[in-house]
This record gives C-alpha cells, structure tokens and sequence, in this order.
C-alpha cells in the first residue's frame, strides 16, 4: 500500500512524523527567530506551524495552498495556539503571489511535483523571495518506496534543479533528507 501525502493533510500527522521531522529539517535549512517563511503549497502545515512557533512573535509565516479547507483547518489550529504570525491565503501558486520580496526562506515541503506548472510558481517565488533570501525544496526522490506519490509524478533532483535555476536561480546545495527526500537549497541567481 502506499501512503501519499498530497492533499489534505492533518497539520500534525504521527504517521508522517516517524519518517520526516519538521523542526529539524526547519533547523537545518537555517530557519530562526524573526525570519520571514513562505511556505507554497503549505497543505495542512505540517512545517508551516512548527514554522509560526520557530520563527516566533518578531517573525512571519506566509502559507498559501489551493485548497480552502487546508487554510481553513490551518487558521483553525493557529487560532488554538494563539499563534498571531500566521498570514494564510488560499489560491494557486501559479497566480497567487502572498507578498512582495518579503520572504527569507521560501519553501516548497514535497509540494513542487504537485504544481500544474511548477515553472510558473517558481518564477513567482522570484517575486516574493527577499534579494539575499532562499529558495528550499524539499521532494521525494524518485526511487520506489513504500511512501510518496506515482514515481511517475516525481521529480529527481535533476529535473529539480533544472527548474530552479531556469526560473533563475543558482543552486547552492542538494543532499539527502531522511530516507525519502532530498533538499535543494538556492538563491537568486545575480
């Protein structure tokens, strides 16, 4: 059987979490107190909450998903932890741009793949990334495994990148995130 996380997701899934730790992947791509995240295709925020807490009261989260319920469940969760940093949209990231270059660490969390034009959203992360910010992506690799979506749908790190950089941006690192993952780290490219 396998178990795809693409769609509505609970915000903290005790499943996910045995194979995908999100404040320790948020650590290790630098994210800390007063920063500003944008987390496109943020699902049920599975990082952008653990986010709203790391990036505390000085900070900002910006989550935009295409699904209304996701945001809805999202404000809902937010609102019972009395987290007030929490700026949520729902809209398509292909049309959808949450704010202008505000944003130190835009993030896609296994979300890139599921755009119906990845190099469209990319593109508007430009717009919305900070001039010294960072673009991470963080997908399934694509190898056959018990989780994640078709292989099919996925994308390897070389089709990754390429996207990336075409919507103009230099990759600074790629490695391995747990077992099923990988992380692309870039920034603008000058």
């Amino acid at each position: 059987m396998t178990h795809y996380h693409g769609g509505l997701l609970p915000f903290d899934d005790p499943e996910r979490r045995k194979w995908q730790d999100p404040e320790a992947i948020l650590s290790e791509i630098g994210l800390k107190q007063g920063l500003t995240f944008a987390d496109i295709g943020c699902g049920g925020g599975f990082f952008t909450l653990p986010a709203a807490r790391i990036v505390g009261n000085k900070g900002k989260v910006f989550g935009l998903d295409a699904k209304p319920a996701s945001i809805a469940a999202l404000k809902e969760q937010a609102a019972k932890e009395d987290l007030k940093n929490l700026y949520l949209t729902s809209g398509r990231a292909e049309e959808t741009i949450i704010c202008h270059r505000c944003a130190d660490i835009v993030f896609f969390g296994i979300a890139l793949h599921d755009f119906q034009d990845p190099s469209k959203v990319l593109q508007n992360t430009r717009n919305i990334i900070k001039l010294d910010g960072k673009l991470v992506n963080l997908d399934w690799k694509k190898e056959e495994m018990v989780y994640g979506p078709p292989l099919n749908i996925r994308f390897d790190v070389k089709k990754a990148s390429r996207l990336i950089e075409n919507a103009g941006f230099t990759i600074e690192s790629v490695k391995d995130s747990g077992l099923y993952h990988y992380l692309i780290t870039a920034r603008l490219a000058d």
